[in-house]
């Protein structure tokens, strides 16, 4: 006898239904016009699509293409008609996982040369055939012989086969000639598949394992309407030309050098200007913020690492060690162990806290060849690290001093955020009660302060939740940016303490906190940002002089010897290249203001001004007026350049 389930709709009203019910029959008892719209149904907040027997009741929305969860149900129905149309045309392919991922899909196959750009070409091609056909995606359950069965020829599907438990339900879902082993949700037919593109293929292993054969992966992305994908295409067209690998090698700012090691980044002179101004402000900026500046070695000894659990829950994400008269020891993966340790250096009372520590320190971490990327993922990076060691009670302040910390770092750079809570993740240090007690935490401090935020459930640090902010740059993509950890776990392994007014011992709070996280990956990102057009205080050369004769090229020598007195980067152009080619190359460079020394600015003290991104428009301008112009953009770290009416 069949259970009799209650689903409660978003206006209150309910529907009683039998147990297996399909959601489809629920939805066309809603409406017809509903039904006819709906592309899924959420269950408890549990997306499942129409076809999908109902095994519980609860909250009951239907899914249409205005909801934003819907899109996924649209880009994973894509991946299984990209799989249908490759294995029309390579029915040799094996067939690994198809899931959608953000702003986009992607498939996995194993096959014996890699795609080509005209084989994605035909399989998009292939791909509108199969859209045509309306095929409906059927779904069907199985048990587990027969799954085994209906997949003897695609070893991929057996062995994740091999790994669903004894009682998990096995499911696979059918579009006309094409079978896979698959959860859901999908669309109800392939002809909702109207706006996509396939972008790329790339080598990818097998579940992520390096040990494991290399797949070939089709990537595309998918959206509801034509403007939508133009959009999204558009996008991705700007994001090449910002590329910061091509850009940091056009403007002479990195490299990465194969006899040094992948995933290891040499700042050239350029590249190195950009750093130090970032770490000169940030440095300026937490010294005011009570800050206080340490040092740890690169190395240290494994014991450290044991202590803090790093070589537990990290050790994959961490160099080897290297033996040393009978000791362990690794490059560190990170630096708060070591300002631990120079926080128990002496006993602490309640008198001294909070106390705060700072280091710009260089750490080690081993990733996988087929993950790096220019200086966004690497293998060594310099974390601005710091920690903040406070009684429970200063905790909610500290917090919120660290959110005014954020906002002043990043609105010099220009870039808005958003913050996501990561809450507890599967192998997390402590108890339960005590990370509900830091969550809690977090999410009150945001509240009080009127910080809207999402939460990244099981994202947090193995050792306390956290808060991310994630910078959105100028064509809307979010990157990786601060962090804020509440960490009540360290100071427990560690034995922390310091003396409270009752003259009895007690455990301090640990706060971890990075503003830019690693500096490789934030200019990297403000590289992108930015387009390499860098605000003049951060640009690596803020002036060019370009005097029009080389009878000139004194007089250009001595306007720059002022402007560098005045603590502005300047070279002067003294090729003998011709007028267009000079500035013409000044615009490649992307130098914010260009000045143009003639005869007649040389006898009345003035200069043709160019100011980068405004084509070819030039004003005549005193040099007395220039050099407070730029100077006073450098003191006040502009983002963009100041009106010609400032000059005044």
């Amino acid at each position: 006898m069949s259970h009799i389930l209650t689903l409660v709709l978003p206006n209150g009203d309910t529907r009683e239904v039998a147990e297996g019910t399909v959601p489809r029959a629920v939805v066309e008892s809603i409406g017809p016009r509903l039904a006819r719209d709906a592309v899924a149904v959420a269950v408890n907040g549990v997306v499942q699509d129409l076809m999908t027997p109902l095994r519980a009741g609860g909250d009951f929305v239907v899914l249409t293409k205005k909801d934003p969860r819907a899109i996924e149900v649209l880009r994973h129905s894509a991946a299984h008609i990209l799989a249908t149309a490759v294995r029309r045309l390579r029915p040799d392919a094996k067939i690994g996982f198809g899931p959608s991922i953000e702003d986009g899909f992607y498939y996995d196959f194993e096959v014996a040369q890699p795609f080509t750009p005209d084989d994605l070409a035909a399989f998009e091609a292939e791909m509108l055939k199969v859209v045509a056909e309306q095929y409906p995606f059927v779904r069907e359950e199985v048990d587990r012989v027969e799954a085994e069965r209906r997949f003897a020829d695609d070893p991929l599907k057996l062995e994740r086969i091999d790994d669903l438990g004894a009682h998990e339900v096995i499911s696979t879902y059918t579009d006309g000639p094409f079978i896979d082993l698959c959860r859901g949700p999908h669309v109800p037919h392939t002809g909702w598949l109207l706006h996509f593109k396939l972008l790329s293929s790339a080598g990818a292993y097998w579940r992520g394992d390096e040990k494991r054969q290399m797949l070939q992966r089709i990537y595309g992305t998918a959206f509801w309407s034509g403007e939508e994908l133009a959009a999204h295409l558009n996008t991705l067209e700007e994001a090449k030309r910002r590329d910061h690998r091509h850009l940091g090698q056009a403007l002479d700012l990195f490299s990465v050098d194969q006899r040094v090691g992948p995933g290891l980044i040499l700042w050239h002179p350029r590249g190195g200007v950009i750093r130090n101004e970032i770490e000169t402000f940030e440095r300026e900026l937490i010294l005011r913020h009570g800050y206080d500046l340490v040092y740890t070695p690169h190395v240290v000894s494994e014991k450290l690492f044991e202590i803090s659990g790093h070589l537990e829950n990290f050790k994959e994400n961490m160099f080897g060690a290297m033996e040393v008269e009978g000791w362990a020891y690794r490059p560190k993966p990170m630096n708060c162990p070591g300002h631990i340790c120079i926080y128990q250096a002496k006993q602490r009372s309640y008198r001294d806290l909070p106390i705060r520590y700072a280091e710009f320190g260089t750490v080690y971490r081993y990733e996988r060849s087929g993950v790096l990327h220019g200086m966004l993922r690497v293998r060594g990076f310099t974390q601005d690290d710091a920690h903040v060691f406070c009684t429970p009670e200063q905790v909610p302040q500290e917090i919120g001093r660290l959110l005014d910390l954020v906002d002043e770092m990043l609105s010099a750079f220009g870039y808005p955020y958003s913050i996501e809570l990561a809450t507890r993740p599967e192998n997390a240090l402590g108890d339960e009660a005590t990370w509900t007690k830091a969550e809690t935490t977090l999410a009150d401090v945001l509240t009080a302060r009127g910080k809207s935020f999402t939460t990244d459930v099981g994202g947090g640090a193995f050792y306390g939740p956290k808060l991310d902010f994630k910078l959105i740059d100028s064509i809307g993509r979010k990157w990786q940016g601060p962090t804020v950890q509440l960490d009540f776990n360290l100071p427990e392994r560690f034995d922390l303490e310091f003396v409270g007014d009752d003259n009895t011992r007690h455990r301090p709070v640990m706060l971890h906190r990075v503003l830019v996280g690693s500096m490789e990956r934030f200019v990297g990102g403000l590289i992108e940002h930015y387009a390499g057009a860098f605000p003049v205080w951060l640009a690596p050369e803020q002036v060019r002089i370009i005097p029009v004769a080389g009878e000139l090229n004194a007089a250009a020598a001595a306007l720059a010897q002022r402007l560098t007195a005045a603590g502005v980067r300047t070279h002067v152009d003294e090729r003998s290249a011709t007028l267009n080619y000079k500035i013409r190359d000044g615009e490649m460079q992307k130098v914010p203001y260009m000045l143009v020394l003639g005869h007649r600015e040389v006898e009345q003290g003035t200069v043709a001004l160019r100011v980068r991104g405004t084509g070819k428009k030039q004003e005549i301008v005193p040099v007395d007026a220039f050099i407070a112009r730029v100077t006073h953009e450098i003191a006040t770290r502009a983002l963009v350049p100041m009106p010609a009416a400032a000059d005044a």
